[in-house]
């Protein structure tokens, strides 16, 4: 499956549209249609009840050192500045970009791919802002080009191995930008901090300069206190949310992969120190468990750990969850989930105030006169184990999944191709998605065979009855069999038939969107059938 055709089929079935589209569209912004809403929302409720409603937190689940309790929270998406200076985004929440001065566009420094290439006694590093076999071919093309050559002469091009990114080349002298036709027109890196900058009250000024959340997870760590204060919790517990978070990201790209507006489903887990290495092992084995169930298998999903260089200055130790999508060049993985052993640095951070590594520990910054940069709160975010009398700051397991990439991958899972005879038994491709029951966002559709012969009026009452426990869909326009292709391109498991057999015995046929089995059933039956077989 190439990336444009999803993208296609998440249009023209209402997925995914572009923001603002009818004035050219914003880009980094999406716009889920009726079907997406539904997907997005079953992927949200699906996290939800495995991390949270169904969690029994008497019991300890398989892998877990011992019981513990999940709850909740919904946090302000805006919070107050401080937060972000002592978290560490304010100063350290950035990115590196570069401008080209021969097309006056912009491009984010460690996404520029490019290629070593010799013609004639010059070298040079050529680009593309594209991925995957996009920007293999791409770069060939532009090197001709550069060099003034026809394809027929492109064995005169001597190729370096490996296709890398800009800011491992390190210079920008022998570079040719992605939109660019000579040498050296692009700009030395500049930082851009990825915050989106508002202002709160009547005043515009820097006193009433606030931030769109870059992430969910310290809206977690100010309520420590509030939560464990109202629900009496013991370490271990966790703290889960679910809610937009905003980064001015220099350049979106790959559909909803890389957007400006997204979603975030997140846990913060607090546990003792000297367990946290454990908990650390069991969530990050638990959230690969949770894709694979509902369907991201095989060798497109894989679970890795970050090599020591790649880790943050507080982290014990992260790993991703990834997936290969489509839009990457193949052997290639985009992350779906980060499950990061933050040790105590957050809870310290909002006590005491912005801190660096001092050695094998942390210290709080200062400035020249060594007064505290950024001032904490001052409160005390410390535990007190009542049963082992010691006082500590929790250390946090942080699970952390973006909900829009997450119906990503589904949706690249779940799309499929085929063929099936239409009506006249001519061979044609059918597009379906094969998506998990629980994630589908129609889980049945209602046809009369035809409009007459009250076909129609018995339809409408078994979708009557369908509707109230689960998403269905009455349709009755067209061939039966187009109407098929369509729920089959909505993802739909199952579709109900009425026929003349219902007029004469009550039941109906029921086919399944992937084998493309057909059985009947009473249609006072249909409910229970379809919901027995949704899991």
């Amino acid at each position: 499956m190439r990336m444009e055709q999803l993208v296609a089929l998440c249009k023209r079935r209402g997925f995914l549209f572009q923001s603002s589209e009818i004035y050219g569209g914003l880009n980094g912004f999406w716009d889920y249609g009726p079907l997406g809403v539904e997907l997005k929302r079953n992927v949200r409720e699906a996290w939800w009840h495995n991390m949270v409603t169904a969690h029994n937190d008497l019991a300890a689940p398989a892998g877990a050192p011992e019981p513990y309790a999940m709850t909740g929270l919904d946090c302000a998406v805006i919070m107050h500045p401080q937060v972000w200076k002592c978290s560490g985004h304010y100063d350290l929440f950035l990115d590196y970009f570069v401008d080209c001065r021969e097309s006056n566009r912009r491009y984010r420094y460690d996404q520029i791919a490019g290629r070593w290439v010799e013609c004639d006694a010059q070298r040079v590093f050529v680009t593309s802002y594209q991925s995957g076999d996009d920007a293999a071919a791409e770069i060939e093309q532009k090197a001709l080009k550069f060099f003034k050559l026809r394809a027929k002469d492109k064995d005169r091009l001597r190729w370096e191995p490996g296709v890398t990114t800009l800011d491992k080349v390190g210079e920008t002298s022998r570079v040719v930008g992605p939109d660019a036709k000579s040498l050296g027109t692009l700009t030395a890196p500049r930082e851009f901090n990825l915050m989106f900058e508002t202002y709160t009250g009547a005043v515009r000024d820097e006193s009433s300069k606030t931030f769109l959340r870059p992430e969910t997870a310290q809206g977690i760590f100010v309520n420590f206190k509030n939560v464990l204060d109202s629900t009496r919790l013991k370490v271990p517990f966790g703290i889960a949310q679910i809610g937009k978070s905003f980064r001015n990201e220099i350049t979106p790209r790959n559909f909803t992969f890389r957007s400006r507006e997204f979603e975030q489903m997140e846990i913060e887990f607090f546990c003792r120190p000297d367990s946290s290495a454990a908990w650390y092992r069991y969530w990050r084995d638990r959230r690969f468990r949770w894709y694979v169930e509902l369907g991201l298998a095989g060798e497109r999903l894989r679970l890795r750990d970050h090599d020591p260089d790649e880790l943050s200055h507080y982290s014990c130790g992260t790993a991703d969850i990834e997936y290969a999508f489509p839009f990457l060049a193949p052997g290639e993985f985009g992350e779906l989930e980060g499950v990061a052993h933050r040790g105590d640095f957050d809870l310290r951070s909002h006590m005491e105030g912005k801190l660096v590594r001092a050695g094998d520990d942390f210290a709080v910054e200062t400035d020249e006169h060594g007064r505290p940069r950024y001032r904490g709160s001052g409160k005390d975010l410390s535990y007190y184990d009542d049963e082992t009398q010691q006082r500590f700051i929790p250390h946090v397991i942080e699970p952390s999944a973006g909900a829009d990439r997450a119906a990503l991958a589904f949706l690249c899972e779940a799309y499929n191709e085929d063929e099936q005879p239409d009506e006249k038994g001519v061979a044609q491709k059918r597009v379906f998605l094969k998506l998990h029951p629980r994630l589908a966002p129609i889980k049945a559709a209602v046809f009369p065979l035809v409009k007459k012969d009250g076909m129609p009026e018995i339809a409408k009452d078994i979708y009557a009855a369908l509707k109230p426990r689960f998403p269905a869909f009455y349709d009755e326009k067209g061939a039966v069999g187009r109407r098929y292709r369509r729920q089959d391109e909505a993802g739909t498991p199952f579709c109900v038939t009425v026929d003349s057999q219902t007029l004469a015995d009550g039941t109906v046929t029921i086919r399944d969107r992937d084998t493309l089995q057909q059985w009947r059933v009473p249609k006072d039956a249909c409910a229970e059938e379809i919901r027995a077989r949704l899991g």
